[in-house]
């Protein structure tokens, strides 16, 4: 990035986090907080990213990584059978197979994913095995288990019977419809900026509900569900896979940061690109989260209903993200 450029946005970095979180709320009738920029912050997608936050933050706010408490966060709610979109208890596929993908990675480039996990119910912790331990980024399906299994990790049963219940009302129509809104929430993603001016971001998921065997989508691939750059932000993205894919999402959500677009101004352009892809988008359901490495962030969708957990300070709060339509 050009000289002029970084001084431009260094200059301008309070107005835009202003910009971002008032327009964020502002129409939505909740209050942003005052602070914009501060560290250490944490969001994250959807409602059970309340419980990531609380325990991300904690770490934060006791100097450890962006890398930690996005880890340590996301991996509450994999381990929570409630949230039957994540880990275990996750909806099968149309086989009746509970299969998981994931993503992590650092500020500096590092990252590691995992995909067609089974019987492993916290992937992404094995995906930062995969960054840490390996001189590759992905490790998919049976390959994905054994090295899961040789790094310690305990083989167990994810289908839990509410998800089989749901499984077998499933089977009497065969019905596919993938999308994904507040009363079916998939994706946990989450963002972080610690206190030593590092990003990490982590992205989970059991990926849609009766999907195809063998099906991924963008969770565990780098530029699609997440991305992260410390010279300029990190952006995650919930959704239907697919869609995101087909726009690297978060990747170019992080581009537009970097060409000097706020926070939920790039998470914005890139749901028109996403749009402009789609004759019909009447069932389709996109939302991205942004961060930027000052800690103004924000979120925009193509549907209402998606919301984003923010904590910061002292206080976590769930908040609608700015929608389309």
């Amino acid at each position: 990035m050009p000289q002029k450029r970084r001084a431009f946005l260094k200059t301008t970095t309070l107005g835009l986090g202003a910009l971002s979180a008032g327009t964020a709320y502002s129409c939505q009738g909740q209050n942003p907080p005052t602070n914009l920029v501060t560290k250490p912050i944490i969001i994250s997608t959807w409602d059970h990213g309340m419980a990531a936050n609380k325990v991300g933050l904690d770490i934060l706010k006791n100097n450890g990584t962006a890398l930690d408490a996005v880890e340590k966060g996301v991996i509450i709610v994999e381990n929570d059978p409630k949230v039957q979109t994540v880990g275990l208890g996750g909806f099968p596929d149309r086989e009746g197979v509970v299969t998981l993908d994931a993503c992590i990675m650092k500020g500096d480039g590092q990252c590691g994913s995992v995909a067609f996990l089974r019987d492993i119910k916290n992937p992404i912790a094995v995906a930062r095995k995969v960054m840490e331990e390996t001189p590759h980024i992905m490790i998919v399906g049976a390959g994905a288990k054994q090295f899961a299994l040789e790094m310690g990790f305990k083989e167990e049963n994810l289908l839990t019977e509410p998800s089989r219940k749901k499984y077998e009302e499933w089977l009497k129509t065969g019905i596919y419809k993938p999308k994904i809104n507040i009363e079916n929430h998939d994706t946990i993603s989450t963002l972080a900026l610690d206190t030593h001016g590092h990003l990490a971001g982590a992205c989970t998921t059991s990926g849609a509900a009766w999907k195809m065997h063998g099906r991924v989508g963008d969770s565990p691939l780098i530029a699609a569900g997440l991305f992260v750059d410390d010279e300029v932000g990190a952006a995650a993205a919930t959704g239907l896979g697919e869609a995101v894919i087909r726009t690297a999402g978060s990747a170019m959500v992080v581009e537009a940061m970097r060409h000097g677009q706020s926070p939920e101004e790039a998470c914005r352009s890139v749901c028109l690109r996403i749009k402009a892809k789609h004759k019909d988008i009447s069932d389709l359901q996109v939302g991205f989260i942004a961060l930027r490495k000052d800690g103004a962030y924000g979120a925009y969708s193509l549907q209402p209903g998606f919301t984003y957990a923010l904590g910061l300070d002292d206080t976590h709060e769930l908040y609608p993200a700015t929608s389309m339509f």
